[in-house]
């Protein structure tokens, strides 16, 4: 078995390497072991590796492996698994260790896949969705009954793209912001009654509170850093920064911010809060999941494919600036646009 592995933290461009080793995991009770053919490369992924998750050690005894979601094909089941049964194209969330040929999951995280969706568009179909469902209850609550505005960051990302169309259709005042002019003229062409502004224009500011009439009821931001101090002084009064990344650089105390003369809430969302939902919720999340891949499949877009031996390569292509749609690793036997 193949895969991907790293003993520290640091760049994942240079602490990632390829393992081979005989054998394959094998799936106890209740669990079903999935062949992977395709795993996405998501921004968290590469912050896993690079130590900016709390709680993880520097250097671990074992090599740990990267990723949380893929798609495969189920090859084995344990004792009491009813379903899916082995053969069937499943896609895995969460599923620690998808940097891998093969994975054991518990049979209710391996969710089936319909056949007129494709292998790499279901490779996308958990946790990108998934953060849209959080993230949508995170800003109804913000809301309050109010149809925004609502200031959204990274607008390009393959997350932005995601809560765009779900503001049109659901009629949702959204403010988009890109950090140059090629992103603007994409999103733009996808979401035309969405107002899209480039954070490079010394006036971008100016900008934001025009279109939101004075100041946005909440922020979506998935940059963070030195950035959350311009963020917060977007917002009206009473309003609601909702964080769910890190990509920028820098920091911001948060004593420095205006929070409590202007009555301004914080919140952090991940989708790891996923999980903590009751079994007839998250089956509801994810009948949204897999019907946004059926009906929607353009909106989960693949910027590039590379084998798992070209890990490195595939991480500078997903840390590239300008990139649109995500990065999947796939098994060599496998190619685009397979079902």
């Amino acid at each position: 078995m193949r895969s991907v592995v790293h003993t520290r933290r640091g760049d994942p461009a240079e602490v990632l390497a390829l393992r081979e080793e005989p054998g394959r995991p094998r799936p106890g009770a209740g669990e079903v072991l999935v062949r992977l053919r395709v795993r996405p490369v998501h921004p968290g992924d590469l912050i896993a590796v690079e130590g900016g998750l709390p709680g993880l050690p520097d250097q671990d005894p074992q090599p740990r492996i990267p990723g949380v979601e893929g798609m495969g094909v189920v090859e084995d089941v344990g004792a009491d698994v009813r379903a899916p049964l082995a053969g069937r194209r499943v896609a895995v969330f969460p599923a620690p260790g998808t940097w891998a040929e093969y994975v054991v999951v518990p049979a209710e995280r391996a969710v089936p896949v319909p056949d007129e969706v494709e292998d790499d568009t279901a490779a996308l179909m958990l946790v990108n969705p998934l953060t849209l469902v959080m993230l949508h209850r995170a800003v109804e609550q913000a809301l309050d009954g109010h149809d925004g505005p609502v200031v959204q960051t990274a607008a390009g990302s393959s997350v932005g793209r995601l809560v765009s169309a779900h503001a049109d259709r659901r009629g949702l005042r959204l403010v988009n912001l890109v950090r140059g002019a090629a992103g603007a003229r994409k999103v733009r062409e996808m979401f035309p009654a969405q107002p899209v502004i480039v954070t490079s224009d010394a006036d971008w500011q100016d900008q934001v509170r025009h279109a939101t009439g004075g100041g946005a009821r909440a922020v979506l931001d998935c940059v963070g850093g030195s950035f959350t101090r311009d963020l917060v002084g977007l917002l009206g009064d009473g309003g609601t920064l909702i964080s769910y990344g890190r990509l920028g650089s820098g920091a911001t105390v948060l004593d420095e911010l205006p929070l409590v003369n202007r009555g301004l809430t914080v919140r952090g969302v991940t989708i790891w809060q996923w999980t903590d939902r009751t079994p007839e919720q998250r089956a509801e999340d994810l009948a949204f999941a897999v019907d946004l891949a059926r009906t929607s499949p353009e909106l989960l877009e693949v910027a590039a494919r590379y084998d798992l031996a070209d890990v490195k390569a595939a991480v500078e292509h997903a840390r590239r600036t300008g990139k649109s749609g995500t990065v999947l690793l796939t098994s060599p036997a496998e190619t685009g646009g397979t079902r």
